[in-house]
């Protein structure tokens, strides 16, 4: 009884023991880990200043498109909007004459029978005016002929007046003066009468003219809703500018049942002997391109063909403040068959070649206070060192005023610190500079 009681009071000591341990090993580790000095060559990235020849170039993507092209644009016609009824697909191929675009005729075939029947109304009117006129010509002119007649019986009775009594005579005289009074009346009447019938025409023919006119528009703009290519070419489509949706910056193209203000365009065929390259470039870039550089052009559907360019306009800044960027419009000097509208391209333009330059990687440059500055790596750290920018490009920057293989910070040592715990402030770099 009496061992057994020793034999577990050593069992009972042997794990209090092995509880200590492990509880002792615990805590040393975690003193260890909070304890221990953080190595900053480790934790922040960096690279060598190297020196060499630097390319400095300028990449972007674009779109092609037939230089000097036709664009059909909506007619001036109605002067609402008009929709799309038949339209020829995006890189479809048409020769001249053959129709592109359709719009919708409705409206104007209406006007076009209302003309005609305007017209219809005026020519029956005219014919109208014109027997009228006539007939009432000939009434005037039988009405003088009559008065002649009576005139020239008057004038003979007159003549017996000397075999007449004297009351008779009389009688003779006043038939002779209102029978001369009534031809002078009437041949007065006649000229006026004759007159007011060709009024009474020129006013038919003047509506007549109208629904001419209005019919001769209705036609011609029927006509002018049918889009025709003057030269042969590839349809290309242009973007709906009319509709209230877009996707971000993307506006869709154009397609069947749309509506489209007078005047926008709607499809261009581009010239195949003429093409060129539509890039938007960033900003930062504006000031290393010019017009004439080369450029070196690849089309992403024609991979291992290289083709050559050169900067035919620069056009003007636009965009968010966020996003600024400007036209650049590069002729292809090269085209072959296979090219299409709407192909995307990519593009290096070389700028400039310094020779013989220490440069470092864009991101281990930093700006504030208008200085621009590097963090050198001194012993375990980095501090920050003040030096000259010569050239800066997307992805390298030309410095003066490090040696040769001095490494660099390619990140704020001090925000490293503050997010891993290892102490330095917001603004330590900025403050170390200004001392």
């Amino acid at each position: 009884m009496r061992q057994r009681g020793k034999a577990l009071l050593g069992a009972v000591g042997a794990l209090s023991l092995v509880g200590l341990l492990g509880w002792g090993a615990v805590m040393l580790y975690g003193t260890g880990t909070a304890a221990g000095p953080v190595k900053t060559g480790d934790e922040i990235p960096s690279a060598a200043v190297k020196r060499g020849d630097v390319l400095f170039t300028v990449s972007a993507k674009g779109d092609l498109q037939g230089g000097n092209s036709e664009m059909l644009v909506a007619p001036m016609a109605g002067g609402g909007a008009m929709i799309i009824t038949d339209l020829r697909d995006s890189g479809e191929l048409v020769k001249e004459g053959d129709v592109v675009v359709k719009f919708d005729t409705t409206e104007q075939e209406f006007r076009l029978r209302e003309a005609e029947a305007d017209l219809a109304e005026a020519e029956q009117q005219l014919i109208q005016a014109k027997a009228e006129s006539e007939a009432k010509e000939e009434e005037a002119r039988y009405e003088l002929v009559k008065a002649h007649s009576e005139l020239k019986v008057a004038e003979l009775e007159v003549r017996r007046n000397e075999l007449l009594s004297r009351i008779a005579a009389r009688q003779n005289d006043l038939a002779l003066s209102a029978a001369t009074d009534k031809v002078r009346q009437l041949e007065k009447d006649f000229q006026d009468r004759v007159k007011a019938a060709q009024a009474g025409i020129t006013m038919q023919e003047a509506a007549r003219s109208k629904a001419q006119v209005a019919a001769a528009t209705a036609k011609r703009n029927i006509d002018s809703m049918t889009l025709r290519a003057k030269t042969g070419g590839y349809v290309a489509r242009q973007q709906n500018t009319q509709g209230n949706f877009q996707w971000g910056s993307y506006l869709p193209a154009l397609q069947v049942g749309d509506n489209v203000r007078a005047g926008m365009a709607v499809v261009q065929i581009p010239d195949l002997h003429n093409w060129e390259v539509l890039a938007r470039i960033g900003e930062l870039d504006r000031g290393h391109l010019a017009v004439g550089q080369q450029t070196d052009i690849e089309v992403v559907s024609l991979p291992g063909r290289q083709f050559r360019g050169t900067i035919k306009s620069i056009g003007g800044t636009t965009g968010p403040p966020w996003d600024r960027r400007f036209e650049c419009k590069i002729g292809l000097e090269n085209p072959v068959e296979e090219l299409r509208p709407g192909m995307s391209v990519r593009m290096v333009i070389t700028t400039q070649q310094m020779a013989n330059v220490l440069w470092l990687p864009s991101q281990a440059m930093f700006e504030s206070d208008g200085r621009s500055f590097v963090y050198v790596q001194n012993g375990g750290s980095f501090t920050p060192r003040d030096v000259k920018l010569v050239r800066r490009s997307e992805s390298r920057v030309v410095v003066e005023g490090l040696p040769e293989g001095q490494l660099v910070a390619l990140a704020n040592p001090d925000q490293i610190r503050s997010r891993t715990g290892g102490g330095g402030g917001k603004g330590s770099a900025l403050e170390a500079i200004k001392k």
